[in-house]
């Protein structure tokens, strides 16, 4: 064949296979984003969720859970899988180790924004922090913080974790935050503590006068326990109320930033009516069926 003919035969040899594979002017399809799931960015869970099928299960309700601990052992995939955010805990009394874990565990999840400290410190079984005591372990959450913030990640600072407690002189949450903040101005050059949100625990009736109180404080507020233990709450049908109530309340108000019903599961009977999981994996109980599905305003 003649080069030049040689040269008009390939030509359209090549326009007729591009031709064939090339597409028209619409663009191509795409894989459809992951949808987002519709729930309330305040809902949580206070309970150590591991299980894959609890964590399927709670999706569509529940935007977090934290399980008093500085990580979690759910599923490594668990924030792509589930839209739930675990929020780490320094519950008091830590060591350096404990400090430097978390600062690992934070960095190698960039979702994580806040951590959680100092869990109920006027409760002589739990943190059983003396105001004194507490400002100074606050310098060590700061330099957590602080720390984080020299690798580029900003985390904000949950608590004290206050409730009514067994402290002698403190057992009033108001009483013991006043003399933190005293005790800590006094040892920092009269500079206030970083708190970014207060945390609170309430397990009564009144929950909207308990977080009045706190407003002198000027913080939002992590609900991180909520629950009704009152001796009149003996059936399922008046904790469910007290939930109803309950969120309402937290959904309703701007100062409550998220919080959290106490708890998943433990033993068992559930004499007062507060689980939300059956024994079996990923079976919702009635009342755990019901925190999912009430109303929310994000």
């Amino acid at each position: 064949m003649h080069n030049c003919n040689k040269l008009v035969y390939f030509t359209i040899i090549i326009l007729l296979i591009t031709g064939c594979n090339k597409t028209d002017s619409s663009p191509t399809e795409a894989e459809d984003p992951p949808v987002q799931i519709e729930k309330s960015l305040k809902r949580g869970l206070a309970y150590n969720l591991t299980d894959p099928a609890d964590l399927d299960t709670l999706k569509s309700g529940v935007s977090w859970w934290y399980n008093w601990y500085f990580k979690t052992s759910a599923p490594v995939n668990y924030y792509a899988s589930y839209e739930m955010e675990f929020i780490p805990m320094l519950w008091g009394g830590n060591s350096a180790g404990d400090y430097t874990q978390v600062k690992d565990f934070i960095l190698s999840h960039p979702e994580i924004n806040y951590l959680l400290v100092l869990n109920e410190p006027n409760l002589t079984d739990q943190a059983n922090h003396t105001p004194a005591q507490a400002a100074a372990d606050w310098v060590k959450y700061e330099q957590v913080i602080s720390e984080i913030a020299l690798q580029g990640r900003t985390i904000y600072l949950v608590g004290p974790a206050m409730t009514w407690g067994t402290m002698s002189n403190y057992w009033d949450p108001v009483v013991w935050l006043d003399a933190f903040y005293a005790a800590y101005r006094s040892a920092n050059g009269e500079r206030d503590p970083k708190i970014d949100y207060l945390a609170f625990h309430w397990y009564d009736y009144g929950l909207e006068s308990q977080l009045d109180r706190l407003k002198k404080y000027g913080k939002k507020i992590w609900i991180t326990e909520m629950a009704n233990w009152n001796a009149q709450i003996d059936s399922y049908q008046k904790q469910a109320q007290q939930m109803q109530q309950m969120v309402s309340i937290c959904e309703s108000r701007d100062d409550v930033f998220r919080y959290a019903w106490f708890i998943g599961r433990g033993n068992y009977p559930d004499n007062k009516h507060t689980y939300l999981f059956n024994p079996s994996p990923g079976e919702l109980n009635d009342l755990g069926k019901l925190y999912i599905s009430l109303p929310y305003s994000n």
